[in-house]
């Protein structure tokens, strides 16, 4: 899907516009959420296992980074080597 262009050539409108169909589905002893999303004029439609890919499709959709939380999870390194702040010493 592409974002919808009106207006001179080059300039966006400023939104998007989508139809999103949310249902559950039983698979064994759970229960998960799918979702599609279609676009009204060229009714292309996308459709989503997890709500997870929903979101991401979304944020690639509008240039949106993820989110802070999920950023400082990817930065944080485990320490190795370096000695331990807690306990004091012996």
């Amino acid at each position: 899907m592409t974002r919808e262009q009106k207006g001179p050539p080059g300039e966006e409108l400023g939104y998007q516009s989508y139809l999103l169909r949310l249902w559950r589905e039983k698979g064994g002893a759970s229960i998960q959420w799918r979702a599609s999303l279609q676009d009204p004029h060229s009714s292309e439609r996308v459709g989503f296992a997890h709500l997870d890919e929903l979101v991401a499709f979304l944020r690639e959709q509008f240039g949106l980074s993820p989110p802070a939380e999920d950023l400082a999870k990817d930065e944080r390194a485990p320490e190795t080597g370096s000695p331990s702040t807690e306990g004091g010493s012996e």
